[in-house]
């Protein structure tokens, strides 16, 4: 537990300049995956493409999130941000390998 609290500090707890250093890139890479999975979303012609979308809009929701802990010091929103980003990197993992299972084309083979 005592190292736990030492790693939240050195992340969540840096001096300012370098809270808003990371919170800025973060947010930055949270609003480039946005706009790259609404144009992906929209030209999504299978599932497969589909399920990539969606994961950089999860991925984009967690930089978002992570943007946050840093800007408000606290290292609620980073956890979130962590987990949001663990699940959907499972998840959509799954989803592509049932969808391979079930023999989905992939999008390079049209």
């Amino acid at each position: 537990m005592l190292g736990w609290t030492s790693l939240l500090d050195i992340v969540v707890g840096p001096p300012p300049f370098v809270r808003v250093v990371l919170g800025t890139a973060a947010l930055l890479v949270g609003l480039v995956l946005l706009l790259r999975a609404a144009d992906r979303i929209g030209s999504a012609r299978q599932a497969a493409e589909l399920v990539r979308s969606v994961r950089l809009a999860f991925l984009a929701v967690a930089a978002l999130a992570a943007s946050a802990g840093w800007f408000l010091g606290s290292p609620l929103p980073i956890v979130v941000a962590l987990v949001i980003a663990g699940v959907d990197v499972l998840e959509t993992t799954f989803l592509l390998v049932v969808m391979a299972a079930r023999g989905e084309p992939r999008p390079d083979e049209e």
